[in-house]
């Protein structure tokens, strides 16, 4: 793959760092709500950009929204939260890195299965591609944390997060919430190479795209797609990073 543009983008902004702290407190907030909502809608949370905001900063109930969906707002926000002290903390990735961040996307929604691998075998709807059997989940979960410690040093963070993502997808670890953890996870590996995360627009036919390209890789082994389709959602947020703290 090749990423000259975003590793150009990426010099840009670093060459202006220290960023400014307003600046960042201000995109702080803005990818807070944006990541929040597009990652919650493309799992089809009908709560609108608006409407999350609302719920995040104002603590307001929407009426006609069901409470899951409330639920569903405020605990991404959380694990954004606690993505972001994962990264400034410098915690190495981990099973239980990933459990308590799948633990805070479920939390009052599904209790019983928050932070735990799945103990059934389960299809995902609209996909030709089957998760392995439950009985082989803990193996290829810990299989997957040893290839991502092998390989964070030897390829392009753009790839070892967007590869970590469809990977952990492929798995399916858990009964539900298992996309936004990858969002979430993504992100984390993203952040911690200095890059803004990646928000996969839930409109403009960007959602589609995203599960057709996933698509493509489970089921033909053809991840370039998906990986292209990453790099266009990084670059646009360096670009809007770099416009606001010029």
């Amino acid at each position: 793959m090749n990423f000259v543009k975003i590793n150009n983008l990426k010099q840009e902004l670093d060459s202006l760092r220290p960023l400014p702290a307003a600046g960042v407190r201000n995109l702080d907030e803005i990818y807070r709500v944006e990541w929040t909502y597009n990652s919650n809608a493309i799992e089809g949370n009908t709560l609108t950009l608006l409407e999350t905001k609302m719920v995040l900063e104002e603590g307001l109930t929407i009426g006609g929204k069901k409470l899951r969906e409330h639920f569903e707002v405020i605990n991404h926000a959380e694990a954004i939260h606690y993505v972001k002290d994962i990264v400034n903390r410098e915690i190495e990735l981990s099973e239980y890195v990933v459990k308590s961040i799948h633990q805070l996307v479920l939390r009052n929604i599904d209790d019983e299965n928050a932070g735990r691998y799945r103990t059934i075998n389960v299809g995902i709807s609209g996909s030709k591609h089957t998760p392995p059997n439950y009985t082989v989940v803990p193996q290829q979960m810990e299989q997957l944390i040893q290839w991502y410690q092998q390989n964070k040093d030897h390829i392009h963070p753009v790839e070892l997060a967007t590869r970590l993502h469809f990977q952990f997808v492929y798995i399916h670890p858990f009964t539900d919430g298992n996309g936004r953890t990858a969002r979430l996870l993504m992100n984390l590996v993203l952040m911690g190479y200095g890059f803004p995360p990646a928000i996969v627009k839930a409109e403009s036919g960007l959602r589609l795209q995203y599960y057709e390209t996933l698509e493509e890789a489970s089921v033909h082994n053809n991840i370039n797609p998906f990986i292209h389709l990453i790099t266009e959602c990084i670059e646009e947020s360096l670009q809007k990073y770099i416009s606001v703290v010029k």
